[in-house]
């Protein structure tokens, strides 16, 4: 628990930051960055989805952790997607950088939805954790569908 409090310190501090971490040594270091917060999101929200869908016990505590560090991470992998950036991972298509505003629209609506997870989690309500984590799956899904390959 003393290690997810520092973790989760240590993200919500960077993410206060966001504009001074902003420079990378170089766009392979940014790549490298967005890459592995999108994981981390990836490994924490994949705990809550196996607790939703029922293939592992329902942990209020668990889920709630696992909510927290999905919110604080939603606003990090952002400031990865940097000029030059572009062509460097199979991953990211060159939307991201030709439609700026609706790439981050998808941000933006990303970080509401793991806000209304968060808060979901907080009341410990497992009927109200699965709804706000479709939401945030449709929400991943709708970025994913426009700007991943």
């Amino acid at each position: 628990m003393k290690s997810f409090k520092w973790a989760l310190a240590l993200g919500v501090g960077l993410a206060i930051t966001q504009t001074s971490w902003a420079q990378f040594k170089n766009d392979e270091e940014a790549v490298k960055y967005r890459q592995g917060v999108f994981t981390a999101i990836k490994v924490h929200y994949g705990r809550l989805g196996a607790m939703v869908k029922g293939q592992v016990p329902f942990d209020a505590k668990l889920a709630q952790n696992d909510a927290q560090v999905v919110q604080v991470l939603s606003a990090l992998p952002w400031m990865g997607f940097t000029e030059g950036s572009e062509g460097m991972s199979e991953h990211a298509k060159a939307e991201i950088w030709m439609e700026k505003d609706k790439f981050q629209q998808g941000a933006q609506a990303l970080q509401s939805k793991t806000a209304d997870l968060l808060k979901a989690a907080q009341s410990g309500n497992l009927d109200q954790i699965k709804l706000a984590f479709g939401a945030v799956g449709k929400s991943c899904k709708a970025c994913h569908d426009n700007f991943k390959q």
